[in-house]
């Protein structure tokens, strides 16, 4: 089943839930990154948890999350955006994806150990004006409990994340998650259902082994609570790198570095750290973009 982010809410319990299936957005961030499983499963469930912050987004606005940890995978990034009316974008890396630790005694990969300490940056921006900048000390590094604890401190909206990856060698078996939010006016009994069910219910992984889509996950997190205005909408890999950009990256080196750039080589590579694409400059068309700087 292609990869799916469904919205539904319950608003007499002031209530919103977003469940996504990425398995397929995550193994494409796997294949074109060379992750390793342990590194698939942090990269993972950081760009499902952008997807499931960027329900909602307008057609200016994304959402970006940055680990700055010191543990060996180094700083983690994803981001989200509506690509269309119907379709989300959503991209990620981690600095080093060559990471493998041994997993526990369940099986459950050590993404805490990989990630190490440090802090977790959420980026709201909408294309005018300053962007929205929150930051806050990884609790766990287990990911899906850092962006529910960045929910509730910085955003003041009480928040379930559950997240999951499951990876081995081979590929990318089954990835997704789900986040529960509070409105305005919440009924407090029903987040406190809502946190028992999340404590009690099986592992993302395995609800999208056994049924494969979006609304399981829902059901699962709900249980009896009505949900009502489903929306859904489709989610894919892509990326926000264009030549343009690149072009303007390396006209703020400034002329005389790119100067000599021409004079140590003959090319120039750039390499998004997102999607691994390479652009080439030639010496020629550095010193072009030289001589835009200096008329």
């Amino acid at each position: 089943m292609a990869d799916t982010l469904l919205a539904a809410s319950n608003l007499d319990a002031g209530v919103a839930l977003v469940a996504a299936v990425t398995t397929d957005l995550v193994a494409e961030i796997r294949d074109r990154h060379d992750l390793w499983p342990t590194a698939t499963a942090a990269v993972g469930r950081l760009t499902t948890g952008a997807a499931l912050f960027g329900v909602g987004l307008g057609s200016n606005e994304r959402v970006s999350l940055q680990i700055a940890g010191n543990g060996p995978l180094g700083t983690l990034a994803a981001e989200a955006w509506m690509l269309d009316e119907r379709t989300a974008g959503a991209r990620g890396y981690a600095r080093n994806g060559r990471v493998e630790l041994p997993v526990d005694a369940r099986g459950k990969f050590n993404v805490a150990g990989a990630v190490g300490t440090g802090s977790l940056q959420v980026t709201r921006s909408s294309g005018i004006g300053q962007p929205y900048v929150g930051v806050v000390e990884l609790r766990s590094g287990e990911i899906a409990e850092d962006l529910a604890i960045y929910l509730s401190q910085s955003e003041q909206i009480p928040s379930i994340v559950a997240l999951g990856v499951l990876a081995n060698p081979d590929g990318v078996v089954a990835a997704g998650g789900i986040l529960a939010r509070a409105l305005p006016g919440a009924d407090e009994g029903a987040l406190a259902t809502l946190e028992e069910r999340a404590a009690a219910m099986p592992p993302v992984t395995q609800l999208i082994a056994r049924h494969g889509d979006a609304n399981a996950l829902l059901r699962e997190l709900a249980g009896d609570l009505e949900l009502r205005s489903h929306h859904a909408i489709g989610i894919r890999f892509a990326c926000r790198c264009n030549r343009a950009k690149v072009e303007a990256v390396l006209l703020g080196l400034g002329a005389d570095e790119l100067l000599q750039l021409t004079r140590e080589r003959d090319r120039t590579e750039a390499v998004c750290e997102y999607c691994k694409t390479r652009y080439v400059f030639t010496a020629q068309e550095l010193g072009d973009l030289a001589q835009r700087l200096t008329g």
